[in-house]
């Protein structure tokens, strides 16, 4: 029980496999962080990025928490924004959510959860602050999808909201946020079709001066 042989045998047959098909891949990948884009996502073990977006290891830049939230309080969070704006110099940052999420379905809930409710109030203030729309819908799984959107939107503006992008976008660096939701019932991706690049398109009331 104390060593989990299973997966380090896989590992040593996925290491073998890589080798085959390149023998310089892990010597090449030594060297290599220079990745375009940071992808915010969700800890959900079906939704892994590198997969989703069929990316080697080195070219997507990673961050994952429960229900893909990005709180300023976060120091995880920011920490790895700070490192992947003003370190890497990505160019993309995406917010990635997914339909079925369990932490949004949770946070629907009129039950306790547990120490995970604290965090799951960020997604409450989601659906509190987009009550009325949410409520329009009426079919209970599209209430739960909506949600998972405009879980992604409001993330994508916290990001938009911290100093590091704010800072980026004012020393002149080419960056871009942007909101996707992936599907896990057919592998697809979704544009949600916001993308912000730049301080003039986030509300006044946000901006660091």
């Amino acid at each position: 029980m104390r060593i989990l042989n299973e997966l380090f045998i896989n590992n040593r047959r996925w290491a073998e496999r890589i080798k085959q098909r390149d023998p310089d891949f892990f010597s090449k990948l030594v060297g290599q962080q220079s990745p375009q884009y940071l992808w915010i996502g969700c800890s959900d073990s079906r939704v892994p990025a590198n997969e989703i977006v069929d990316l080697l290891p080195g070219e997507i830049f990673v961050h994952r928490n429960i229900a893909n939230v990005v709180v300023h309080s976060d120091l995880n969070c920011l920490s790895v924004i700070q490192y992947a704006v003003e370190e890497l110099k990505v160019k993309h940052i995406i917010v990635c959510g997914h339909y079925g999420c369990g932490g949004v379905k949770a946070a629907m809930e009129r039950r306790e959860h547990g120490l995970i409710d604290n965090w799951l109030g960020h997604i409450r203030d989601v659906h509190r602050c987009h009550q009325a729309a949410i409520e329009a819908v009426p079919d209970e799984a599209a209430k739960f999808d909506r949600l998972c959107e405009l879980n992604v939107i409001e993330q994508v503006a916290n990001v938009c909201h911290t100093t590091i992008v704010q800072n980026a976008w004012k020393a002149g660096q080419s960056l871009a946020v942007h909101g996707w939701i992936y599907r896990i019932e057919d592998g697809i991706l979704r544009d949600l079709e916001v993308c912000t690049t730049g301080l003039a398109e986030i509300p006044m009331t946000h901006r660091v001066r």
